[in-house]
């Protein structure tokens, strides 16, 4: 039986950071420092407003209430200075504002989707070669807002085919990746997010393997810890799919895999 192996798309395959960092420096300026907050997030944000929107006109209420509350708050943190504000940077309600400059001007780019750039030159190229020669059924999953101009669906499609890969199965999600690996039946799922590989850990029997090219040995020690695989980078990844099919057939070296990797 062959496998079925979902891929996460932003900091596995495109390269969001980077796009948010342009965006950044054209609208701030080369000294901001924005932290990318991670698609999925900004979504459910999203979606999270959305839902009190259409909650009527009391939730309404309260959540101007909440708002207000909020505002002060952040006009507090505002006034917290030691008299030297320009070493302390922006405030609190600062940066939110900034970072929200920054995702208004992602959902008013028609096709931003389409037009970021591969994390690794020929790695979705190199998994449509190994799909077809493994025979993989192989699924691309993300959480991203929506965009001016096509679906979010149709311009991951149309990236991931620019990028090498013909008839792309895109599934466009809200929610817990534990769940949708699950309900796929994945045998491995690839995310570049520890949250999203610890409910893959949580809601379902599917491997993760984490893409952590940064991490330190112990950040490394934990997810193994937690049954959570890693790699540096989504080519040692692949090495680490290619061998695993190969091996499939041969229960002990799939266990020297797993142990090697940091599979339970």
């Amino acid at each position: 039986m062959p496998l079925r192996i979902g891929f996460d798309m932003d900091g596995v395959l495109a390269d969001f950071a980077s796009a948010f960092l342009e965006i950044e420096t054209r609208l701030l300026g080369p000294d901001a420092h924005i932290s990318a907050d991670r698609p999925e997030v900004e979504e459910e944000r999203e979606s999270a407003g959305s839902r009190q929107q259409a909650a009527g006109s009391e939730n309404e209420a309260g959540s101007r209430q909440q708002a207000a509350g909020s505002e002060t708050e952040d006009t507090k943190e505002d006034t917290k200075t030691d008299g030297n504000t320009e070493a302390e940077g922006p405030s609190p309600r600062e940066l939110r504002r900034q970072r929200d400059a920054i995702w208004n001007a992602i959902r008013t780019t028609p096709g931003f989707w389409e037009g970021l750039k591969p994390i690794e030159e020929g790695a979705v190229r190199r998994i449509h070669e190994m799909m077809l020669r493994h025979r993989w059924e192989v699924f691309f999953i993300t959480q991203r807002p929506a965009t001016d101009g096509d679906t979010v669906q149709r311009q991951t499609q149309h990236w991931l085919v620019e990028q090498g890969f013909d008839l792309p199965s895109v599934l466009v999600l809200g929610g817990s990746r534990g769940a949708a690996a699950g309900a796929l039946r994945l045998d491995y799922h690839v995310d570049d997010s520890p949250q999203n590989c610890l409910d893959v850990i949580a809601e379902s029997s599917v491997k993760p393997i984490l893409i952590a090219p940064d991490a330190d040995d112990k950040i490394v020690a934990s997810a193994r810890k937690l049954g959570i695989g890693s790699a540096r980078s989504i080519s040692v990844c692949l090495d680490i799919l290619e061998e695993a099919t190969t091996v499939r057939a041969e229960p002990r070296l799939l266990a020297r895999i797993a142990a090697l990797v940091g599979w339970k």
